[in-house]
């Protein structure tokens, strides 16, 4: 979200955020749900969770994808994600098509001709920007259910790939998917 094309970074969210958010933004006294406490307020989450994510999953109202990009887009959930690394081959591009950009491009096993990239746009919180070119971060729409203050996210460097969960304050990339 925010990329005119698949070698751009895009924006940064906190998650549940409809709107970019910079790096002095990302902080738990910004964040969505929270009240306004400078650090996580995992009481006042609880009051809006239901609203705000039921079934674990952001509702549309909060998906940024959704929000910006409009129709049928959405984020992906934590188990896309799992699929995306079960169905594909994934390897580190570092000059992705001569761009100079770095990433993972996801290939499908049953079919090479169909690929997505994601560029290590790195991520943000608390004033800085960190991991530009080494490292991506993407927002799922699902919540970490045993730490209320987490999301999960894809997470990729030159090493490795893998689902994680982080901070919902902190600023993470998002990419749209559609039905």
């Amino acid at each position: 979200v925010g990329a005119k094309k698949e070698t751009d970074y895009g924006d940064y969210f906190m998650w549940g955020s409809t709107t970019p958010n910079t790096a002095d933004e990302c902080n738990w006294a910004k964040a969505p749900f929270n009240g306004g406490a400078s650090s996580y307020d995992e009481a006042y989450f609880n009051s809006v969770k239901d609203t705000v994510c039921p079934n674990g999953i952001l509702a549309k109202e909060y998906d940024a994808a959704s929000h910006i990009m409009g129709g049928d887009w959405r984020m992906p959930t934590k188990e896309e994600f799992d699929e995306l690394l079960n169905g594909t081959t994934n390897e580190w591009i570092t000059n992705y098509n001569g761009t100079g950009v770095s990433g993972r491009k996801f290939t499908s096993k049953t079919d090479t001709s169909k690929y997505i990239f994601f560029p290590a746009a790195g991520g943000c919180y608390q004033r800085s920007v960190y991991d530009v070119g080494d490292y991506g971060f993407v927002w799922s729409s699902s919540l970490y259910a045993s730490i209320s203050s987490n999301a999960w996210d894809l997470r990729f460097n030159s090493d490795k790939c893998f689902v994680d969960f982080n901070g919902r304050s902190f600023g993470r990339s998002v990419r749209g998917v559609m039905e």
